[in-house]
């Protein structure tokens, strides 16, 4: 049966006015877990021989969405472990250069050279963890991580 004028007519019209409730365009994206209004920035890791990782440890709620950055100086080839942290999370992405990965999961990563690597993720399971430089011992290569 061939459509006719009245039935593309009305094709066209109702995803139209199904979206013509005075919500601004902006709100219509991502909603719950992804959404603007449950995102928050994180301070930023640093990656440089003899300083520490971060300020202080870090305290997050499951089910909220985190970005954070970490500045490796090139001072020495650093990396950073915490496998059991990476698998209490849902990683959205990784940017590098700009380039922007979405890997299925992490177990660490390392900085050969200077750079700034930021990952965007949304805290999963509740408990204690960490993040720190492979073979230390001191407390400032480790950063201490609680889910909520």
């Amino acid at each position: 049966m061939k459509p006719t004028l009245a039935t593309l007519c009305l094709a066209l019209l109702v995803p139209m006015v199904a979206f013509a409730d005075g919500a601004p365009r902006d709100q219509w994206g991502r909603a719950g877990i992804l959404s603007s209004a449950n995102k928050a920035d994180l301070p930023p890791i640093t990656l440089s021989s003899g300083v520490p990782l971060a300020d202080a440890p870090w305290v997050l709620s499951s089910g909220t969405y985190y970005e954070f950055e970490i500045e490796g100086d090139g001072s020495a080839e650093l990396a950073l472990e915490g496998s059991e942290f990476f698998r209490a999370i849902w990683i959205d992405e990784v940017i590098v250069n700009d380039l922007e990965i979405r890997p299925i999961g992490l177990n660490s990563i390392e900085f050969d050279d200077a750079g700034t690597m930021e990952i965007g993720f949304v805290a999963i399971k509740p408990g204690q963890y960490f993040l720190r430089v492979p073979g230390s011992t001191g407390e400032t290569q480790r950063l201490e991580i609680t889910i909520e």
